[in-house]
């Protein structure tokens, strides 16, 4: 299948639609409707299928949205370490290590800070925001929840420095360079807040606190850096990737595509015409097959130029395009030979599609340069028989493309 290009007296190069999804890989197609040969590809989840109770509790819970359910289930891993340090101070608590008052209040503002940053990006309000993950927001409040946790679990408060560390790797490759120098920046002020606090709380754990100072302002720096690092190397990655891609892609165009014209190149209508072939003896329809030979062609070359020939070529394929249906493929057969296949159009409907590429060719200049070039091209066609193979089609088109050059060129010839 061929898109039409717009305007035929503008327009420079065709813009093809494939029949084959990996044809085309700037477009993104829609599933294929299922088929008598096809299963539909739909999961029954999608379809309108019975679903599993799990499958129901997760869509509740985490969304059905593919990045809305990503983005929730990163941070409700991340908080998992929040359920971890309510746990541990209500253990601490119970023995007796930190006071009551302030464990239940501790308890209580992470229990308040979970369920808010669920909510917003459970509701979907996460959207509005440059960074739909929130991933700033949650790390600037975890970091205040181990500054306020430092103060209240004193007993035990060296072993959440390594928490700072690991709420800097929750947004390693979301934050851009400026939020992670902005994320240090908070931690460190406001352990150091927390640290010249505890020393005016509990007077003999100065020296204690300096050696903490020091880890803190050793660790934040390189894991912030080695951060950056990783997340330059991630970039890098992901451009490959992509050039990769886009490489394979055009690699993949050049391998079906003409270079000049844009259409499909002979090999890969001989592929095509044998899908045709198979789908012929499956629904019984048939189709024609159609050369096309510009008239005098060498002609053209000789007296303006093979660079006005090119620009016959080229122009020729886009009008043909225009005028022809979305599901006839065009092909350059070579030089100046075209092969068109006609689905489901017996013989005599597809003259009718010639004729109507010849009156486009008339009114449409081929080179705007040369107003005074025009071109004709001959035609031979032929309704493609069951039990018959595409070399067999081929050259009794080609049978009929020779009568119409004999019988004075600029016609349609159809075999018989």
């Amino acid at each position: 299948m061929q898109a039409k290009p717009g305007n035929p007296d503008n327009l420079r190069a065709p813009k093809l639609k494939s029949i084959v999804t990996t044809m085309d890989p700037s477009r993104t197609p829609p599933p294929p409707a299922p088929t008598a040969d096809a299963p539909s590809p739909m999961p029954p989840a999608a379809s309108g299928g019975p679903r599993t109770p799990w499958a129901a509790l997760g869509d509740l819970v985490l969304s059905r949205d593919p990045l809305q359910r990503l983005r929730i289930s990163r941070s409700l891993t991340a908080m998992l370490v929040f359920a971890v340090c309510i746990g541990a101070t209500e253990y601490a608590q119970y023995q007796g290590v930190i006071a009551e008052g302030p464990a239940r209040w501790l308890q209580a503002t992470l229990v308040a800070w979970v369920a808010l940053i669920y909510g917003v990006l459970r509701s979907g309000l996460n959207r509005r925001f440059d960074d739909p993950a929130l991933s700033l927001l949650q790390i600037l409040g975890a970091q205040t929840w181990v500054a306020a946790a430092y103060l209240i679990c004193h007993p035990f408060r060296g072993a959440l420095m390594m928490l700072l560390a690991l709420v800097l790797v929750f947004g390693i490759f979301n934050l851009t360079p400026r939020e992670r120098r902005l994320s240090n920046i908070y931690s460190v002020v406001l352990m150091t807040a927390a640290m010249l606090l505890t020393t005016q709380i509990y007077p003999g754990s100065a020296t204690l606190e300096i050696v903490h100072f020091v880890l803190m302002a050793t660790i934040l720096p390189v894991v912030t850096v080695l951060g950056a690092q990783m997340a330059t190397t991630r970039a890098h990655l992901k451009a490959k990737k992509e050039a990769l891609e886009s490489a394979l892609q055009r690699i993949q165009a050049m391998a079906i595509r003409d270079e000049l014209t844009g259409l499909y190149n002979r090999r890969h209508m001989m592929e095509v015409l044998e899908q045709q072939i198979k789908r012929q003896e499956r629904t019984g329809k048939p189709f024609t097959l159609c050369l096309l030979d510009l008239d005098h062609f060498k002609r053209i070359n000789d007296t303006y130029g093979h660079g006005a020939g090119d620009e016959v070529l080229r122009h020729f394929a886009e009008i043909s395009l225009y005028t022809l249906r979305d599901t006839d493929v065009l092909a350059r057969w070579g030089g100046e030979e075209f092969l068109l296949m006609l689905p489901d159009t017996p013989a005599d409907a597809g003259s009718l599609s010639i004729e109507r590429i010849r009156k486009s060719l008339m009114h449409a200049p081929l080179v705007p340069e040369l107003p005074e070039l025009h071109v004709t091209f001959s035609a031979g066609m032929m309704a493609f028989q069951p039990g018959d193979d595409v070399r067999t089609a081929i050259e009794r088109a080609d049978r009929a493309l020779y009568q119409a050059k004999s019988d004075g060129r600029d016609c349609t010839r159809v075999y018989a």
